[in-house]
């Protein structure tokens, strides 16, 4: 019998993921980590990106998350995700309008603008971009 890490992937609306993995691959603030059975505690912010979930039969499972963080205990993987979008509803228009709509603002230079929204809706967009393109190239 090999070894299994109970993951749980949970935004602040609802459950996206619990269940048994080989492994995780996810996106953590200082790069991108990967957790397996056994691992060191960790406990780490996350960067938007997609979360990739190895299955014990051998099948994959995406999810993208907008940030948050991380806890990692030797059996168990904790993602809390400030935002959490299964890969099959990722909308790839939406995303591409979201960041013409934020590189726009951040272009314009108001100061009435909140810099800091903008920033981070131009960097969920990205991430969603992203998601979407890896996702494409295992499928």
């Amino acid at each position: 019998m090999s070894l299994r890490i109970h993951v749980d992937v949970v935004s602040a609306e609802e459950m996206i993921f619990s269940g048994e993995a080989d492994h995780v691959v996810l996106p953590g603030e200082s790069g991108e980590l990967g957790i397996w059975p056994r691992h060191t505690p960790l406990l780490t912010r996350i960067r938007p990106g997609a979360v990739r979930i190895k299955l014990p039969d051998g099948g994959e499972e995406f999810v993208y998350v907008s940030g948050g963080m991380l806890e990692v205990q030797p059996t168990m993987v904790t993602v809390l995700a400030d935002t959490a979008i299964r890969a099959h509803d990722l909308d790839e228009a939406r995303a591409q309008q979201a960041k013409k709509a934020a590189e726009e603002l951040l272009q314009k230079r108001d100061s009435s603008m909140d810099y800091a929204k903008a920033e981070a809706e131009l960097a969920d967009a990205i991430g969603q971009l992203a998601a979407i393109k890896k996702l494409r190239g295992k499928h």
